[in-house]
C-alpha cells in the first residue's frame, strides 16, 4: 500500500515538473538576479539624477508655459519622481510618452540622451539579462531531466529488488518457479497487490501477465518473473 502511494506521489510531482524547473532556476539564479537588478537600478538612478538636475532651471522659468512646467514637475520634478519615470521608461514599453515633450518643447538634445538610454539599457542590457536567464532555465531543465532519469533508474532498481524479494516469498516450493496456484496465492498478499497497483495492473490483467510470462510449461521462472 505504501509503495502504491509512493508511485502516486511521484506521478503528481512529475505533473509539476515545470514549476520545479522554475523554482530551481530562481534559486540558482538569485545572485545573478540581484546583480542584474542592481545594474539596472544604477542605470535608472544615474539617468534620473541627471535629468532632474538638468531640468530644475527649466521648471523654474516663469516664461515657460505653465502647463508644460506642471508636466515637467510631475515626471522630473525631484529625484524620486524622476526615478519613477525612468522605471516606467525602462520597463513599461511606453517610453515615448515620457520623452516626446522634452524633445519637442524643451530641448532636442534630450532626444540624443534617450536614444542612447533606450539602445543601451532598454534594448541591449535587458536582452542580455533575458538571455542569461534563458540559459539558466535551459541548464536547470537539463539538470532536472538528468535528475528525473536518475530517479527513474532508482525507482526501477528499487522495484526490481522488491519483486525479487516478493518472488522468493511466494515461491513456496523453493524450486525457483512459480506455479499458477502460487501466483494466485501471491495475489492475496498486500505487498503483491501494492506492486500491481503501482504498475496500474488490475488483478485480472495480472493473470494475463502470468500467461504471457509462461513459456508453456505452466511455470514462471525467477528470470521470467
Amino acid at each position: 500500500l505504501r509503495l502504491g502511494r509512493s508511485f502516486r506521489v511521484l506521478r503528481v510531482m512529475t505533473s509539476f515538473a515545470k514549476l520545479r524547473i522554475l523554482l530551481t532556476t530562481l534559486a540558482s539564479s538569485f545572485v545573478s538576479l540581484f546583480w542584474a537588478m542592481t545594474l539596472m537600478f544604477l542605470f535608472m538612478y544615474g539617468s534620473a539624477l541627471s535629468l532632474c538636475q538638468s531640468l530644475q532651471q527649466t521648471i523654474g522659468k516663469d516664461s515657460l508655459d505653465f502647463e508644460l512646467r506642471q508636466w515637467l514637475f510631475k515626471w522630473y520634478g525631484n529625484g524620486s519622481r524622476s526615478l519613477w519615470t525612468m522605471f516606467l521608461i525602462t520597463f513599461s514599453g511606453g517610453w515615448p510618452n515620457y520623452v516626446q515633450r522634452l524633445v519637442d518643447d524643451v530641448n532636442p538634445i534630450y532626444g540624443a540622451f534617450f536614444v542612447a538610454y533606450v539602445l543601451v539599457v532598454v534594448f541591449a542590457v535587458t536582452r542580455i539579462i533575458t538571455a542569461m536567464f534563458l540559459k539558466d532555465t535551459m541548464q536547470a531543465a537539463s539538470q532536472d531531466a538528468q535528475m528525473v532519469l536518475r530517479e527513474q533508474r532508482a525507482r526501477k532498481a528499487n522495484l526490481l529488488k522488491k519483486l525479487r524479494r516478493l518472488f522468493r516469498s511466494v515461491d513456496k516450493s523453493g524450486d525457483g518457479n512459480l506455479s499458477m496456484a502460487e501466483f494466485e496465492s501471491a495475489l492475496q498478499q498486500p505487498a503483491f497487490q501494492a506492486v500491481c497497483q503501482s504498475l496500474d495492473l488490475p488483478e485480472n490483467e495480472a493473470h494475463e501477465m502470468f500467461a504471457l510470462l509462461d513459456d508453456g510449461d505452466g511455470l514462471v521462472s525467477y528470470h521470467e518473473f
